[in-house]
């Protein structure tokens, strides 16, 4: 028989030092990585132009950071080894503004705490007025020392975790740590223009960036850091509103990458990885990206540093915005419009590559700049952007939108009878095209302007085309190559975003339910929906409240009369009480618009002809998301004339 004992309870000390430095170690310091963004952060805050990072064994062994910010003094130096003592703030007011990116005074302290560090910096002009000071692990006594040094501060950190074997074992390998010290390196310099920055592996140097002060300069940084490809296949952007500024780069959705490797967004200066910033993004690129894919990005967000609290978490990734709401709608409307509102423009509007005439001899300069290859190039060229703020098109009334829709692809082929639209889904878009004349039709076909004469300056992005292959591509000629279009992917994007513009122009037709739904919900979700209420019937959807924690739905979109209500409506709420707004009504809706697109295009094996082919172009050149289909797929790829010369070694 065993005999349970309780164990007395023990008395509340205070920590010992050497303790609590080593438990605020655990949440600051995770990894090597996780050193080398709190010094370089300290010597960002100091004012520095130029950061010099050396590493060794990545990070393990040795993590040095030498900066030429303004130094500590004599006086202050035994302080910066000590835990929250900060020159970064001193009142609650000066925290409610915090433009620094360090200011909780802890980093220094919880990394000498589990590493053997060395600390040595000048306030002076004085190469010979430095001064040190070390610590190993341990409680510390600081003792502080001359020792010569330019202006600035040098921080070395050796035998990261040795006092710690059982942290130490949890690190990974060399290749691995460094890759990690490399992405907190790349956030960093993305972070800072004006600062040069070197940074050496196992004294080998592995980036070197000089200041930039912005413009090729810093798109030249951006390509050093992520790739040429990156800004080849990126919109830039710059949007001002409501006190925000929303600007950088955002890539093509024919551009994304299997892993969320490639998104860096900044809030003032600071690199920051927040739910909702990430959900305003995700829901901005929903409509264009390619299934299980992901965007890349760089982006800016600058507000006043009031309505911002950065100081919501230890290592100071996550922020809290004063109106999320707000800071969310203002994320997701100007993406959202940037990426709906680009069309294929000129090559020199669109920062392309120039091409070389059929005959012409390739440029040398661009021969010497690119490495030697004979493999077709094939992809979509950057593409500019413009009217943001603007609408594209001119609204109407929605049934008159669906009759000269249908009308206008109906005429895509005169001699047959041809419904771009099944009857039922012709009913639930608007029934009034159902019943177009052929001689209208033909009218329409009468209408379109054939391919024009020889006008090397009027010519289209897109082209005019000159035959089809399969029949199932278009090809077109342009002023710089050869455009494929994929013409059921292009036919599918055009009739989906007039059919959403039709759908979501006006107040959507509602269906009562026989039997409300009866939904078991918090008192957050009832505020909630009582607060929105209006929103919640402009999209069709009517709640009721019948209890303190319970909701009544009486009444759905028509095109939603089939759906499961009760997650749609609980996902609903969901979105509203974190973020602000939702958009998953929309996006069923949206969803059962894009089945109806896709069997109500023109399929494969329909052959067109050179006025219809045409015609689809141009309607690609005014349609919102043209580059691609409703599933992420891209719509058209061009190849240059450049392409093609190296192709077949013109001018070699």
């Amino acid at each position: 028989m065993s005999v349970m004992t309780v164990e007395t309870p023990r008395r509340i000390r205070v920590l010992d030092p050497r303790l609590a430095n080593q438990i605020a170690a655990g949440e600051v310091v995770e990894r090597p990585a996780s050193v080398l963004k709190e010094l370089v952060e300290n010597a960002i805050d100091a004012g520095s132009r130029r950061i010099e990072i050396e590493l060794e064994a990545g990070g393990a062994r040795l993590i040095k950071v030498r900066d030429d910010g303004g130094g500590i003094t004599e006086d202050d130096l035994p302080l910066a080894l000590s835990r929250h003592a900060t020159s970064k703030i001193l009142s609650l007011e000066e925290l409610e503004g915090v433009a620094s990116l360090g200011f909780r005074g802890e980093a220094l302290a919880s990394i000498s705490s589990v590493a053997r560090l060395e600390l040595v910096s000048n306030a002076t002009d004085d190469p010979r007025g430095g001064w040190r000071v070390v610590a190993e692990g341990r409680q510390m006594e600081p003792r502080v020392s001359p020792a010569p040094h330019p202006r600035g501060t040098s921080v070395t950190v050796r035998d990261l975790f040795f006092n710690t074997p059982a942290r130490r074992k949890f690190l990974r390998t060399e290749k691995t740590e460094f890759g990690h010290l490399e992405e907190a390196f790349r956030r960093l310099a993305l972070s800072r223009y004006d600062i040069g920055w070197v940074l050496r592996h196992n004294q080998k140097t592995v980036h070197q960036l000089r200041p930039a002060a912005g413009g090729e300069a810093g798109e030249r940084r951006v390509s050093a850091l992520l790739g040429g490809k990156f800004l080849d296949n990126a919109l830039h952007l710059d949007i001002e509103a409501s006190g925000m500024r929303l600007w950088g780069w955002v890539g093509l959705p024919t551009h994304s990458r299997a892993q969320a490797d490639q998104q860096y967004f900044f809030v003032n200066g600071r690199v920051v990885r927040d739910r909702l910033v990430a959900h305003a993004i995700r829901q901005a690129y929903r409509d264009v990206l390619f299934h299980g894919r992901h965007p890349v990005f760089v982006l800016y967000l600058e507000l006043d540093p009031a309505v911002v609290d950065v100081n919501v978490h230890p290592t100071k990734h996550e922020v809290r915005f004063r109106d999320g709401r707000l800071v969310h709608d203002f994320l997701f409307s100007s993406l959202h419009r940037a990426l709906g509102e680009v069309r294929p423009e000129a090559q020199d509007e669109a920062g392309g590559e120039p091409s070389s005439t059929a005959a012409g001899a390739p440029d040398p300069a661009a021969e010497a700049a690119e490495q030697p290859s004979v493999s077709p190039a094939w992809r979509q060229q950057p593409m500019a952007l413009r009217g943001v703020g603007e609408h594209a098109r001119e609204s109407r009334p929605g049934a008159d939108r669906v009759r000269e829709f249908m009308a206008g692809y109906r005429a895509l082929h005169p001699d047959h009878e041809t419904q771009l639209l099944t009857p039922q889904a012709e009913a639930e878009v608007g029934g009034a095209a159902a019943g177009v004349a052929l001689d209208e039709r033909r009218q329409a076909a009468d209408a379109r302007q054939a391919l024009p004469e020889d006008d090397p300056t009027g010519t289209p992005p897109l082209g005019y085309a000159v035959a089809q292959l399969h029949g199932v591509y278009i090809l077109s000629q342009t002023t710089r190559g050869l455009v494929v279009v994929d013409m059921h992917a292009a036919h599918e994007r055009i009739t989906y975003e007039r059919m959403k513009t039709q759908v979501h122009g006006g107040a959507l037709d509602a269906q009562p339910l026989l039997v409300p739904v009866s939904l078991a919900v918090s008192a957050n979700a009832v505020e909630t929906a009582e607060q929105c209420h209006d929103a919640f019937r402009r999209l069709g959807v009517e709640l009721d409240v019948a209890g303190p924690e319970t909701l009544l739905v009486r009444q759905v979109p028509a095109l939603l009369a089939q759906a499961d209500v009760e997650p749609l409506v609980r996902d609903m709420l969901g979105d509203l009480e974190r973020y602000g707004r939702s958009d998953r009504l929309e996006a069923h809706i949206n969803e059962l618009l894009a089945t109806m697109a896709c069997h109500g295009s023109v399929r494969a094996n329909r052959r067109l002809t050179i006025p219809e082919m045409n015609a689809l172009l141009r309607d690609m050149e005014r349609t919102e998301r043209s580059g691609q289909c409703n599933h992420g797929r891209p719509t058209w790829t061009e190849m240059s004339m450049h392409d093609l010369d190296k192709l077949f070694l013109r001018g070699q």
